[in-house]
């Protein structure tokens, strides 16, 4: 890293009508240093980095690129000074390949014809030469959300490129994944790219930040090296809360066993895990991304085809059940992907949350449905997990990323479940929205519920759970208790070597 600018910015603002979404923000970007903005959802970072893009215009203040003050019309403008963003909205066309998503408007052309091996030459070298393992000829369409993250940051790639904008790029990575994506920000680095980098996870601040620019409500609260400073100290200027106030103390109570896995194994890639949840307790699933966590649950839910083994819950064989069975049995499932698996994007939050209940008793004389009691539901579902009114009319795919995780968490609450598992429960929401759900996991634990935690977070696990089990390879590594869970603890246990061996 050196001290030349690479861009900066004077009191740049953003104003709609009655919100001032970034507010005098000056910052700047040194040449070959990763520069993370850091802040709760609506703090400003979107913003910020939209109009560097050239994706938005300012209402005041200035950019400036090398020393000299520019105005980008478009993204067009941008990337011809070398700016270039890979947005959290994936913006490739699913009908195309991935060759030609990445040479969209830049073809290549042999006498006038598209040159079509040429296109998929080209686009198959950038792919390899970034360690992405993509078939370049294969329809978008097909590819799984990782590798469409992976096309969308080699299309963020082309051409010269001075200045790189990721925002959550890792969301969707596995940690092998994550790592080529650091090995490649590091060669970037080498070659003096500047990277401006938007993350909710405090590891990733630790592995790649040179500096941190904390927004809230946005405005800046200030820039500090990352070096220099901890991760509660982050926490605490983001949200001005301390951490204490972040993961509330939940007491342990355990009582009778309401889901009991034994030698379960998947089509999925799980070997013979065993696992137990108590009502009363908080029982916490971690791992490095990939490890079968997920998938030891979602067998169990009904989601995923089991090969060996079973799945009692509530004391009843549940091994082969499908998912209508698990809900009503009180098995609560929310999913690691909002949008894909767990909303239906079109209908307002108040529709979605009720949509477990339907086929329930909320129905009256000829089958109709009482909407009053379903509106009641709703807003009592909604209040619980702090979603305001104004939120429970507009359909859920308006909604920010951390009030559609309230809609999902809020699901879970028109009806009394016995078993609840939150699957990545908090991927990409800021650490208000964070509070306000581990204040729902509290609630539903101390009212009697067995809640299983699965996270890649690990001082979710850290905070909030009783019991941790630790997965690698699609094992079981072991199980930690109290005082065991500990950061050593569990990560001893990240890479394969299970209790009691060496």
């Amino acid at each position: 890293m050196n001290d030349f600018h690479l861009l900066h910015t004077e009191g740049l603002s953003r104003f709609y009508p009655g919100v001032r979404a970034l507010d005098s923000v000056d910052f700047d970007l040194l040449a070959g240093e990763v520069h993370v903005l850091f802040g709760e959802n609506g703090a400003g970072k979107s913003t910020l980095i939209s109009l560097l893009a050239g994706a938005n215009t300012p209402s005041a203040g200035s950019i400036h690129v090398r020393g000299v003050a520019k105005h980008f019309g478009n993204v067009h403008d941008a990337r011809m000074e070398g700016i270039s963003a890979v947005f959290q909205e994936f913006s490739l066309i699913p009908t195309l390949t991935v060759a030609q998503n990445l040479c969209l408007g830049e073809e290549p052309l042999h006498k006038g014809m598209l040159d079509k091996q040429g296109l998929l030459k080209r686009a198959q070298s950038s792919l390899d030469e970034l360690g992405f393992e993509v078939n370049a000829s294969a329809l978008v369409a097909t590819l799984s959300r990782a590798q469409q993250q992976m096309v969308e940051i080699a299309k963020g790639l082309r051409g010269q490129v001075s200045v790189l904008i990721l925002d959550e790029p890792t969301a969707s990575l596995t940690e092998r994944e994550t790592a080529n994506l650091f090995a490649l920000i590091g060669r970037l680095k080498e070659q003096g790219v500047g990277v401006v980098y938007i993350s909710h996870r405090m590891q990733e601040i630790s592995q790649i930040a040179d500096r941190v620019t904390v927004l809230r409500d946005g405005r800046k609260v200030c820039t500090v090296k990352a070096a220099q400073t901890t991760h509660d100290q982050l926490i605490t200027l983001m949200s001005g809360r301390t951490i204490e106030k972040i993961y509330p103390h939940i007491e342990s109570r355990p009582g009778e066993v309401v889901l009991e896995i034994q030698n379960l194994s998947t089509r999925s890639g799980v070997l013979n895990a065993s696992i137990t949840a108590r009502r009363g307790e908080v029982v916490g699933l971690a791992g490095l991304v990939g490890c079968g966590k997920s998938e030891v649950l979602r067998a169990a839910y009904g989601l995923d085809s089991v090969t060996h083994g079973k799945v009692i819950l509530k004391g009843q064989d549940h091994t082969h059940a499908n998912t209508a069975q698990s809900l009503k049995l009180g098995y609560f499932y929310l999913p690691p992907d909002r949008k894909s698996e767990g909303l239906v994007l079109g209908f307002s939050s108040a529709s979605n949350i009720t949509l477990p209940v339907l086929d329930g008793p909320l129905r009256g004389l000829g089958g109709w449905l009482r909407k009053k009691d379903l509106r009641g539901l709703a807003t009592k579902a909604g209040d619980q997990v702090e979603l305001t009114a104004r939120n429970m009319s507009k359909a859920v795919g308006l909604l920010s990323g951390g009030n559609q995780q309230k809609a999902l968490f809020a699901k879970g609450l028109t009806n009394k479940m016995a078993l609840y598992v939150f699957d990545e429960p908090t991927v990409g929401v800021d650490v208000g929205t964070r509070s306000a759900l581990y204040g729902v996991i509290k609630q539903l634990c101390e009212g009697g519920a067995a809640v299983v935690l699965i996270s890649s977070d690990l001082p979710e696990v850290l905070h909030l759970a009783h019991r941790a089990y630790v997965m690698c390879r699609g094992e079981v590594m072991g199980e930690l208790q109290g005082p065991e869970i500990t950061e050593s603890g569990l990560l001893s246990l990240f890479f394969g070597t299970k209790e009691g061996q060496s």
